[in-house]
């Protein structure tokens, strides 16, 4: 493994806070500087312009697809082969740090203005891309872009998905100006690379500098409607209610008793992250609640018996709380398996770089799990600090740890592309 390349870590540090200061707020509470550059608002077009900027001024070819997917391009010596891929996103939750999903793309371009840097020039053609989308945060599925790059999702299904404010997908896209020409369906590349900050506490808990990914665990997002009563806080006897946030709140338990029984396994996770009761008044018992369920297990078995009992307990508690319910998918991957190729590479990389390294499942959702559908996948995880936290204005990882993650990227890279 070559190792006689490394990023320059103080530039892709400052292209991190220069990227992380478009969309940034202060978090009232703490202080904290945090990014919300939600999929599609004028804040992610402001971004997706200064790096488009960064693509065109190292000389990259860039391309936008029909769903909003970027693409820059450096040629290869042998331009007809596939090329190597590395990317990520840089849509963000309303309350997240500056390295999610950016650092893959901003470490995709580190990457490339390395070799740049000291005129290498490899066989493959590489392109660094980034998606739209691939929070959810917004239109409620995650992976949106690559999801449609690799044939998951439809287009015109894309395109048809709306906000709480009733935008579309396409709507979103056009006002930011980022509906592409190119065909959003991608050719399979020769693989495909991502470096992300882990977003949980195992690296740095391990005291370890590399995560080589092995894998994401599968996820099954549901929107719970219940439509019960509204009624006066005062006058209704309880035993006369349809109260639906009780039903809620009911469910929400039964995820964590689901959790505490460990019938799913010891990795089942289980989240309502959303709730909205309507009207929302603290007089008013609530008519009506839309709620969300977020399902993980690394074990597919395991997560479609965990489906099931969910399931079986919407209808068990709409009927006992005498209110209607009714749920839709929102978004559902099965476990994925990275490339064991990718995963030596990596390991092989960190150990040639004298970096202490460990092999790691993702927890969380990324653009990798669906190019994985494509071509031969894996990912780089840097460690963050302060437990791990992520989609938080304190996520943080250091600039040693990000430039040691991207520089193993490169080599990877390197070895691929040769």
């Amino acid at each position: 493994m070559d190792t006689s390349l490394s990023v320059d870590a103080a530039r892709l540090w400052r292209a991190l806070e220069t990227l992380g200061e478009i969309g940034a707020y202060t978090d009232e509470r703490t202080g904290l500087r945090g990014v919300n550059r939600l999929a599609l608002t004028p804040a992610d077009g402001e971004g997706r312009r200064h790096v488009v900027e960064q693509m065109r001024a190292l000389g990259l070819a860039v391309t936008i697809d029909r769903i909003g997917n970027v693409f820059g391009r450096r040629a290869g010596l042998d331009d007809t082969l596939a090329p190597v891929m590395m990317g990520s996103h840089i849509d963000s939750v309303p309350t997240a740090g500056r390295f999610d999903g950016c650092l893959g793309v901003l470490g995709a371009l580190e990457c490339l203005a390395t070799l740049g840097d000291h005129g290498v020039v490899t066989r493959r053609p590489i392109v660094a891309a980034f998606f739209t989308d691939e929070e959810g945060a917004r239109f409620g599925t995650d992976m949106l872009g690559s999801a449609v790059a690799t044939g998951r999702l439809a287009l015109e299904d894309a395109y048809a998905l709306r906000d709480r404010q009733g935008v579309s997908v396409r709507e979103a896209l056009g006002d930011i100006g980022f509906i592409g020409e190119a065909d959003e369906r991608l050719a399979a590349p020769h693989a495909y690379l991502e470096c992300h900050i882990e977003q949980g506490p195992v690296l740095a808990a391990h005291g370890r500098e590399i995560g080589v990914v092995t894998g994401v665990q599968g996820i099954s997002w549901h929107e719970v409607t219940i439509q019960g009563k509204a009624a006066h806080a005062g006058t209704t006897p309880m035993e006369l209610r349809a109260d639906a946030g009780i039903v809620a709140a009911r469910i929400n338990l039964h995820l964590r008793e689901m959790i505490r029984s460990g019938r799913f396994g010891a990795d089942m996770r289980a989240t309502m992250g959303a709730l909205v009761p309507y009207p929302g008044l603290v007089n008013i018992v609530p008519g009506r609640v839309v709620c969300t369920v977020d399902l993980r297990n690394p074990d597919d078995a395991l997560m479609r018996a965990a489906e099931a009992e969910v399931l079986r307990f919407y209808a068990q508690v709409a009927a006992e709380e005498k209110v209607e319910l009714t749920w839709r998918q929102t978004a559902r991957t099965e476990h994925v398996a990275f490339s064991s190729v990718v995963m030596e590479r990596v390991a092989a990389a960190a150990a040639a770089r004298g970096l202490s390294h460990e092999h790691i499942i993702s927890g969380a959702g990324h653009d990798c799990q669906e190019m994985a559908r494509l071509c031969p996948a894996g990912m780089v995880f840097v460690p963050g600090l302060y437990e791990g936290i992520s989609h938080n204005p304190r996520e943080y990882s250091t600039p040693e740890a990000c430039a040691a993650g991207v520089s193993v990227l490169l080599d990877v890279l390197r070895d691929l592309a040769a």
